[in-house]
């Protein structure tokens, strides 16, 4: 490389280095060693330069040779992300794996993207040479999957007069597609593929505000704590809470265009189980593989920890670029907690000033910016696309009040606190009603009253009261006993146990109802509060909570979500007529008894 200098180590400690090398540049990349493993400049005193490693540096030793490179820590953006599985600093696992076994080396030299395989190139209609081509603009597009068009864009940081542009045909990553001639004369060739700095926000033209919600097909997520297309949204929870598999239903279901997974720090039996199970799943948007639409970024907790940090830049890096296409895109970060944790190890070697439980006075700053590359936004084309990130985090012993939990709440859109004791209780998902919040609804209301019915809030609004009025009630029933409440508030506790039970709780594993769509989602919840409702005026002519409490239509209620699909919708609203004229028959009979007693 043209840019490529040389130097030596001077010093080492685990994975920080001081290294002598003149001219050196901030952010720059190395390779290190007799090992040559790959490094990042994270500071400069002249001309000795502090470098992260991002492998182990185990078995060097001062006075080794070190080369920079010239260029800072860059992805490559192109066909073939799809169906991917990358490590921390984009390298695919699967091609390690042929060349190297299941033991990464260190320094293992592999290209991120194949450079063998042809792709079919389809020039965009209506460009010719001669025409002024922007930044971000769509030279042509790749059939990457059968799910997926790939557009192959001008970088961004390239605009000018096209010379010439490729013919339809096959073509590897390296050819050349078209030239542009910059206004500075320089004429850039462009291939099918770019790279772009991991820790640089791709540019865009503009940020718009979210107009409609991530659909999860999770009800206590859709309905009751709504996350928009471009928002940001968090997952805390304990260890045993179930925060991998709230995600995982959120990858496997949500109306993305594209899904991006970094399991960042996390326990490598989890992730084996997700590399394992994502390309075994059926999309139900297509019915073809869920991996046509998706790629993995996978950093095990036994991973070096710089790559840790740099696995989370990497993944929502290559979320914007398919945000440039014009695609919404789910980017999942499993966890933050570990990526912060990586964040006070390195910051503890280069001996920044620790604050909060050790984590560096930067941690709010670092989470913001990460956070902030969400967004919806008109892109420099003109298209619009969306990165929607949702970060898992791990609050050790469920303290939501420890550093990374109380920075990440105050960022976020979304909130879904998850609670031990639910999952302890066999409530999935736990997402805790007290805790959770959403900054969305209002938006999502407009979204909910366009597609399916006006009357979403306010029945969202009244069932999360319903829950509320519950805790406050069970808390008097634990000190004094059922004995104490009147017969209406007895009836507010089973209503909110029926939404428990008939609409918040949903197993994963039911082939009915892992997945429900908004409409069967506001079915169940209206057929809960209308049967609340009816409840309600039962009890006010009289009529004993032990005989409503007990009567067979409610079994069916709970069991309703498991018995019709989400396209049995016809059949659930048939049941749902059935149970409001079982009451309407109670209501009846107390009407004409109260009529005879007065």
């Amino acid at each position: 490389m043209k840019d490529a200098r040389e130097g030596h180590i001077l010093e080492i400690n685990g994975p920080i280095l001081r290294i002598h090398l003149p001219g050196g540049r901030n952010g720059e990349q190395v390779r290190i060693g007799s090992l040559d493993i790959v490094g990042e400049t994270i500071a400069l005193e002249g001309d000795i330069a502090i470098v992260q490693a991002y492998e182990s540096t185990e078995g060097l030793r001062p006075g080794e040779a070190v080369v920079g490179l010239g260029h800072p820590l860059t992805v490559e953006l192109g066909p073939g992300l799809l169906q991917g599985i990358f490590d921390g600093v984009q390298r695919p696992l699967d091609q390690i794996a042929d060349v190297a076994g299941d033991n990464i080396p260190r320094g293992l030299r592999v290209d991120s993207l194949d450079r063998e395989r042809q792709w079919a190139f389809e020039p965009a209609d209506g460009l010719e040479p001669g025409q002024e081509v922007t930044a971000g603009a769509v030279l042509g597009s790749v059939q990457e999957t059968e799910t997926i068009e790939h557009r192959i864009l001008v970088p961004p940081d390239v605009s000018g007069e096209l010379i010439d542009l490729a013919p339809a045909g096959e073509y590897t990553l390296e050819a050349t597609i078209a030239r542009v001639r910059g206004a500075d004369g320089d004429v850039h060739k462009l291939r099918l593929y770019h790279r772009w700095p991991v820790r640089r926000p791709r540019p865009y033209a503009r940020r718009d505000h979210g107009v409609e919600p991530l659909i999860t097909g999770q009800r206590i997520l859709d309905t009751f704590f709504p996350l928009l297309k471009g928002g940001k949204g968090a997952v805390p929870g304990p260890f045993g809470a179930g925060k991998t598999m709230v995600q995982q239903q959120v990858a496997r279901w949500s109306n993305a265009d594209i899904v991006i997974y970094v399991g960042c720090g996390e326990r490598g039996n989890e992730l084996v189980d997700v590399l394992e199970s994502f390309p075994q799943l059926e999309d139900p948007h297509t019915g073809r593989g869920m991996m046509e639409r998706t790629l993995l970024v996978a950093n095990t907790s036994n991973m070096p920890v710089v790559a840790r940090e740099a696995s989370v830049y990497v993944g929502i890096t290559m979320a914007e670029y398919f945000r440039d296409q014009g695609y919404d895109v789910v980017m999942l970060a499993d966890s933050t907690s570990r990526w912060a944790e990586a964040l006070r190890e390195v910051a503890g070697r280069l001996g920044h000033m620790p604050v909060e439980e050790g984590y560096p006075a930067y941690l709010g700053s670092r989470l913001a910016a990460v956070y902030e590359r969400a967004g919806r936004v008109e892109n420099l084309a003109g298209s619009r696309g969306s990165v929607t990130l949702i970060g898992a985090v791990s609050p050790p012993g469920g303290d939501f009040s420890e550093p990374v939990t109380s920075h990440t709440k105050e960022i976020i859109q979304t909130f879904w606190a998850l609670s031990k004791e639910l999952a302890d209780a066999r409530h999935y998902p736990s997402v805790d009603w007290v805790d959770s919040f959403s900054q969305d609804v209002p938006t999502a209301a407009g979204w909910w009253a366009q597609h399916i019915s006006g009357a979403w809030n306010a029945r969202r609004a009244q069932a999360l009261s319903l829950l509320a009025r519950d805790a406050e009630l069970s808390r008097i029933v634990n000190l004094v006993g059922p004995e104490a409440l009147s017969s209406a508030q007895r009836w507010e506790l089973e209503g909110a146990a029926l939404v428990k039970e008939a609409v918040l709780q949903q197993s994963a594993l039911d082939d009915a109802d892992s997945y429900c769509s908004p409409q069967k989602q506001f079915q169940l919840l209206e057929l809960v509060m209308r049967v609340f409702d009816q409840g309600k005026e039962l009890i006010e002519l009289g009529a004993p909570v032990q005989e409503m409490a007990e009567h067979p239509v409610l079994a069916r209620i709970r069991r309703a979500k498991s018995t019709w699909r989400s396209d049995e919708s016809e059949k659930l609203s048939e049941f749902a007529s059935e149970v409001y004229r079982a009451f309407e028959t109670m209501r009846s009979e107390y009407a004409s008894n109260q009529e005879v007693a007065s």
